[in-house]
Formats: C-alpha cells, structure tokens, sequence
C-alpha cells in the first residue's frame, strides 16, 4: 500500500511522461508548508530555464517577512515572478507540470496568476 507522498510522485510521474511527448517547456510546482516553489525546464529536461520561489530574499521582504510564503498571496506572487522570468528568457508557452499535488489553492493561484502574466498553457 502506497502513502501519501509515493501517490503524489505516482501522480506526478504519469504527467511527466505525458509532458515529454509533447516536448513542450514545462512549469513545474512544488510546495511545502511554508513555501512554494515553480521553475520552468527545458522540453528535453536538460536545464532550468527559470525560476521563482517565497524562499528568494526580496519576495520574503514583499511578503513582510519570514513565515508568511505559505498562502496563495503568496503564491500568486510567484505566479507572477516565474512568468516574467519565463518571457525574458524567451519562453511564451509551457505545460502545466504540478508534480501530483491537487489544482487548489496555491497551485491554483500560482497558474491563474501565471497565465494573467502571459504565459501560455
């Protein structure tokens, strides 16, 4: 019998393989509880292309201090962050990688946010 973590890398390890046939660039999630994490990787995998998280010095003074990277504010913020840093490297369009965690809440708010900031998927 499988726990809770082994059926979220479960899960994430099906979308993965799913994302590669596309050979698209893909945004990927993680979250704890005090933080959240999003990083855009190459199509073949190989490298980072960009990346943004509430762990970063100047989002923590944004969000007035330590202890508060673990709500949708501050996703939303990341949200934000990781598709201007995904423009600037040239990417416009991604495939939506949340590692096996549920679309809700922080994952939610950080896609919503993303695509409000004109990345594409």
């Amino acid at each position: 019998m499988l726990n809770k973590k082994d059926q979220r890398l479960r899960r994430a390890r099906q979308t993965r393989i799913r994302i590669t046939g596309q050979g698209a660039a893909r945004l990927t999630v993680h979250r704890t509880n005090a933080h959240i994490y999003a990083s855009v990787i190459s199509g073949d995998g190989a490298r980072v292309l960009a990346a943004a998280s509430t762990a970063e010095a100047q989002v923590r003074q944004a969000l007035g201090g330590h202890g508060k990277g673990g709500n949708a504010a501050a996703a939303q913020g990341v949200g934000q962050r990781i598709a201007e840093r995904a423009k600037a490297a040239g990417i416009s369009a991604v495939a939506f990688d949340r590692a096996g965690f549920a679309y809700h809440g922080r994952v939610k708010a950080l896609a919503e946010a993303a695509r409000q900031a004109g990345l594409q998927f």
